[in-house]
């Protein structure tokens, strides 16, 4: 996160606001001291945000909207203090942890009260999956980020600021992509209560894919995992639950059929075979195999081996 930018010019502020996220209509008192800040950091093609102010109107008009070429998909967060966000015919209140979506292609308005700070995630347009459609129906609405999945997703968008991580340049592509990803199921859950199942349904997917991929790696394990793919263990776990088996269930079986199919094959040795596919320890991999097929991975090779 960079220094903060400061002001005490309501000018001046206009300007900031411009030059860090998009050109906006500002109306503060003007008999009352003046004061605001802006501190930015990036990852990947998310710009993460902490603005600090007082008691102020933000509005995008028509104008404004018109202006710009670049278009972007903001979440603004409340940490302290109380807004009304406005977009598209809807507008809500949003409490301290409550968090919206909006777009800076359609004109918008932001209602700021008291001694505020607002965590402002931003993403370019054009790496949002979704059609422009999808997305009018999930701005201006307040989503919780006080239980469910908007708990955890608010809780990750506030450890953004507070804590960013040190990642790759595609590390930091890939968290920008799952945090939107997160982020428009929450907001679709409000619209659709089938939208976290199919969220879910896509997860499951990936992560069967990437464990596929990683099959071999005797380091594959939820912990990893679950980093992959920037969810907790505990919610790995969940996910896996409701199929009825864990994760390292799971692991063990697509491990144990990778082995059994290359014992058919009576060259290399037992051994070797279970270290190619993730077991570091013959005696685990033996276990594992009679618990698997009622049989050793010797009494396996040998049924299964033509006699000479």
């Amino acid at each position: 996160m960079s220094s903060p930018a400061t002001t005490d010019r309501l000018d001046v502020w206009r300007d900031l606001i411009r030059d860090n996220f998009v050109a906006l209509d500002i109306h503060a008192d003007r008999d009352r001291t003046f004061a605001g800040s802006v501190r930015t950091s990036d990852l990947g093609h998310l710009t993460v945000a902490s603005v600090e102010s007082g008691t102020q109107g933000c509005s995008r008009t028509p104008g404004l909207a018109r202006r710009d070429s670049d278009v972007y998909l903001q979440v603004g967060l409340i940490a302290r203090g109380a807004a009304t966000v406005a977009q598209d015919g809807r507008e809500a209140v949003l409490r301290p942890g409550d968090f919206a979506v909006y777009e800076t292609d359609r004109p918008f308005f932001w209602g700021l009260q008291g001694d505020w700070e607002l965590l402002v995630f931003t993403w370019p347009r054009a790496s949002i999956a979704l059609d422009a459609g999808a997305s009018q129906l999930l701005t201006a609405r307040a989503l919780s980020g006080g239980d469910g999945l908007g708990a955890i997703v608010g809780r990750m968008l506030r450890d953004l600021v507070t804590s960013p991580p040190e990642l790759s340049a595609a590390g930091g592509v890939r968290l920008a992509d799952e945090v939107a990803e997160l982020v428009t199921t929450v907001a679709g859950e409000r619209v659709s209560p089938a939208a976290p199942a199919r969220a879910a349904d896509d997860l499951l997917r990936r992560i069967d894919a990437h464990i596929l991929e990683r099959l071999a790696d005797p380091d594959l394990c939820p912990t990893s995992i679950a980093a992959a793919h920037f969810v907790s263990t505990r919610h790995l776990h969940r996910l896996f639950a409701h199929r009825g088996g864990t994760v390292a269930q799971q692991i063990q079986r697509l491990r144990l059929e990778r082995c059994r199919r290359e014992l058919l094959d009576p060259r290399g040795s037992i051994t070797d075979v279970s270290r190619r596919w993730g077991f570091t320890d013959l005696a685990t991999f033996s276990r594992a195999f009679r618990g698997a097929y009622g049989m050793s991975p010797s009494e396996w090779r040998q049924r299964c081996t033509p006699m000479s």
